[in-house]
């Protein structure tokens, strides 16, 4: 099997939320054990915290999170965002319409520079999120670039100077 890299974010005691979150937006299996299912902690009060979970979406994506157990610090996350993007729109607006409800619009979803619709948001669980809907090649945005020139061709009695 060739390396993956999939997104692990951890909570303190709202990863359960946070993945029937998930789910409700982007639907999929989700999978869920507990503290108490692993016996990690004598703990009553982490019993019922999510040691593992894992969505995966209809389209094969990934989203995996736990709650930090109360010996651990937990620092909120910070310096990094999930970026969604794909080309169904509707789907994607969708998404963003989900992810925004109930947390905060950081760039709200609109014509960016480079073409497409861009806009990032914080949930209503502190996760940060990225949305990118590309843009049609007549809307607008800056043109394609161009192809290099074809090099010159030697042809016979024509001398190219190459």
């Amino acid at each position: 099997m060739a390396a993956t890299i999939t997104t692990y974010l951890n909570f303190r005691d709202t990863a359960r939320d946070a993945m029937d979150f998930y789910r409700s937006v982007f639907g999929g299996e989700l999978q869920v054990a507990t503290f108490a299912d692993y016996r990690v902690s004598e703990d009553p009060a982490e019993q019922d915290k999510v040691m593992h979970s894992i969505l995966t979406t209809p389209s094969g994506q990934v989203i995996m999170a736990a709650d930090t157990p109360n010996s651990m610090e937990y620092t909120a996350p910070a310096g990094h965002a999930l970026s969604v993007s794909g080309d169904d729109e509707q789907e994607l607006r969708g998404y963003w319409e989900a992810l925004a409800a109930g947390g905060t619009e950081i760039m709200p979803l609109s014509p960016a520079p480079w073409g497409d619709s861009f806009g990032m948001c914080r949930d209503r669980l502190g996760v940060d999120w990225m949305v990118n809907i590309p843009g049609s090649p007549d809307d607008g945005g800056p043109p394609a670039p161009a192809a290099p020139p074809a090099p010159p061709v030697d042809t016979p009695g024509d001398a190219t100077g190459v």
